[in-house]
């Protein structure tokens, strides 16, 4: 692979490392600190689609799904409290999510490329990132998918509660998936500073 692709390989790879490592460490009631980590492989991507093209970034989105199986199938050989660190259902959900999420953020991101800056990265993100939560936690939680693995108990996830505490009442996971939207949201818009500060280097040296 061309040198000039290697930044982003690196830094897909980290942080899908970082993510399957912090999602085990609980914040709060809603969240994990993987949360705050994840949501930067949408940076990735659209840094990557920006300055070298889409057929690139499905490339470093490629290297970032094998290596989410390597580390699904390293949890799935470790034992916790509650049985296997990352369970059939959530690897499937996971590496499902992750390549359909990813790869709608770069499809959505070249249809805008062409309009001012911040307006592809930032509609790519919120796409890619809503599509990304919506599969993870139905396919990993939801009572619905229970025969993709019987074995996995997923009762816990289907308690119901008042969303985030306070809203109309749903299963658990809903809350969860909630909470994570939520925060990829808000490092949707905290990502367009590194963006555009990337983007902006790029264009001067070409000047």
């Amino acid at each position: 692979m061309n040198r000039a692709y290697l930044p982003g390989v690196l830094a897909m790879a980290t942080i899908v490392v970082a993510s399957n490592i912090l999602v085990q460490y609980l914040l709060g009631q809603w969240l994990t600190w993987g949360a705050f980590t994840y949501p930067f492989t949408f940076l990735v991507t659209d840094l990557m689609n920006r300055l070298h093209g889409p057929k690139m970034a499905r490339k470093v989105v490629l290297v970032g799904f094998v290596v989410g199986i390597i580390c699904s199938f390293i949890g799935s050989q470790i034992t916790g409290a509650f049985g296997p660190l990352v369970t059939h259902r959530v690897a499937l959900a996971s590496g499902t999510a992750f390549l359909v999420g990813q790869l709608m953020d770069i499809t959505v991101f070249n249809r805008l490329r062409r309009l001012e800056w911040w307006r592809a990265p930032l509609a790519a993100s919120l796409v890619g990132s809503a599509l990304d939560t919506t599969i993870f936690f139905s396919v990993a939680f939801a009572a619905a998918l229970t025969f993709l693995d019987p074995s996995d108990n997923v009762g816990w996830a289907n308690k119901m509660l008042p969303i985030l505490g306070f809203g109309p009442v749903a299963p658990l996971w809903v809350s969860l998936a909630v909470a994570d939207w939520s925060v990829k949201m808000s490092l949707a818009l905290v990502s367009l500073l590194p963006y555009r500060a990337v983007v902006l280097r790029r264009i001067a040296r070409l000047a």
